[in-house]
């Protein structure tokens, strides 16, 4: 059997970054994923997919991930239930993402109008910068 999910998309707001109380780090997030066609009035459409990571995928998002970066998410659609404060059966269906890339600059995501007004807690590295450079902005088909 097989459960795999790739997606392509725009993250709709910084991550809601915690821990455990075991220390383990955890996002959660949301991506918008544009659909291949357009509406009746011409307009583009998108599915917003929710998202969780965990440990050092959750972590590099902290550091790294913010508001509209265009981002490659891969992993497993999971679903869940919990019961809310009134009783009710509450199910929840998302995406436990085992790998996440950042797939443009950050001089791409400023000149959107995604400004990164924070700065990230720890430097960047090598393998960051020479990542940052193996997507070309005309490569990417939105």
């Amino acid at each position: 059997m097989i459960n795999r999910v790739v997606l392509i998309g725009r993250i709709t707001k910084d991550v809601d970054a915690r821990s455990t109380t075991s220390g383990i780090s955890v996002v959660q997030f949301t991506v918008a994923v544009n659909r291949n066609f357009k509406s009746a009035n011409g307009e583009n459409e998108a599915d917003f997919v929710q998202c969780v990571a965990w440990r050092q995928t959750a972590d590099f998002m902290k550091n790294y991930v913010r508001k509209g970066a265009l981002l490659g998410v891969e992993g497993r659609i999971q679903t869940r239930n919990y019961e809310d404060t009134n009783g009710r059966t509450v199910y929840v269906t998302e995406v436990v993402a085992d790998s996440v890339q950042l797939l443009e600059s950050k001089d791409a995501s400023t000149r959107r109008g995604y400004e990164d007004t924070s700065s990230p807690s720890e430097p960047q590295d090598d393998f960051f910068e020479t990542s940052k450079k193996l997507v070309a902005d005309d490569d990417l088909p939105f």
